[in-house]
């Protein structure tokens, strides 16, 4: 089922999410509803916050790019990350231009790590801890922003936000009109 997605200016954007257990009621239906709804999108991840969740669960999923060949992959790569934690940032910080579901028509490039050591449980609470990088690296430390209640343009110079209030305001306010369903505000 798709979910809404909650818009930019909403306060549960702002939320520092809490952690889960296995026991969680209806993980797995939502980890599929979340699947859902990022795609039918266009998403490459999903934090639950902007499905209106304070939970700590991101799903990403995308066809990887190889830039050698400049083509897609034939086999998607799909991650759940519950309880996700950044555990150590490696290599050199790169930009890359950024979007975000929450933030519709708005893309910036944003400055991270391309490598970092995350820690996670999957959607059968098995633990992971290994280094990631390339999209799932940039992916993965976009969604956990999302769980902290920051969002990309939180990682803009002041100048480049001055330049975006406007267009933010108008998404805060409802004056976009993605092709999917946004949570409006009451």
């Amino acid at each position: 089922m798709f979910l809404p997605i909650v818009g930019y200016g909403d306060p549960m954007l702002r939320k520092e999410a809490q952690p889960i257990t296995p026991d969680y009621p209806g993980l797995k239906q939502l980890i599929d509803d979340m699947f859902e709804t990022m795609y039918t999108a266009d998403g490459v991840g999903l934090a639950a916050p902007q499905i209106d969740r304070s939970i700590q669960l991101v799903v990403i999923g995308f066809r990887p790019y190889d830039e050698k060949t400049d083509t897609y992959g034939p086999e998607e790569e799909r991650h759940v990350l519950i309880n996700p934690e950044i555990i150590e940032e490696r290599g050199e910080k790169k930009y890359f231009n950024e979007g975000c579901l929450s933030i519709p028509d708005i893309h910036e490039d944003v400055l991270r790590p391309e490598r970092i050591v995350l820690h996670w449980w999957d959607e059968n609470f098995v633990e992971h801890q290994e280094e990631i990088d390339g999209l799932f690296a940039r992916v993965a430390q976009h969604e956990i922003d999302h769980l902290h209640g920051k969002v990309f343009t939180d990682r803009l110079s002041p100048l480049r936000k001055t330049m975006l209030k406007r267009r933010l305001n108008d998404v805060a306010s409802g004056k976009v009109h993605p092709r999917y369903k946004m949570k409006r505000k009451k």
